[in-house]
């Protein structure tokens, strides 16, 4: 299982990832430079890959047996990113306009009650010195 903790750090050997993805080394090495793959290096250089970057793989797997070519696979994942990035922004917009919503009804209640409540007053005051009450 995928948890939180594994998803960023990084701790596949590149020869256990390219195991686990069942791609060759050289694929993801040709994956990193071509801006597809970023992993993670160690002090000493080498690449540590994460449960993130296995995400990423899949969906580079997907893609390219869809027939899309790398360069369209790379533009197609930074435009996931971007609706991600997106959506989230557009969630918090809605969340904070849903907010303030909600406080201006909480203020027009409190309003419109003394309003009610002195048209009350200035109706009963009318009929009072009409005589009618």
């Amino acid at each position: 299982p995928v948890t939180e903790r594994s998803e960023l750090h990084a701790v596949y050997v590149i020869s256990v990832f390219a195991e686990l993805a069942g791609v060759h080394p050289q694929t993801l090495r040709n994956y990193e430079r071509g801006g597809l793959l970023n992993p993670q290096r160690t002090s000493g250089g080498s690449r540590r890959f994460s449960d993130e970057d296995l995400v990423a793989l899949r969906r580079i797997q997907e893609l390219t047996s869809e027939g899309v070519n790398l360069e369209g696979v790379k533009r197609i994942m930074a435009l996931e990113v971007e609706l991600v990035a997106a959506n989230d922004a557009l969630n918090a917009l809605l969340s904070e306009a849903r907010a303030s919503v909600e406080q201006t009804r909480r203020q027009y209640r409190r309003d419109l009650v003394p309003v009610k409540n002195t048209l009350s007053l200035i109706v009963k005051s009318s009929r009072r010195s009409r005589g009618t009450d």
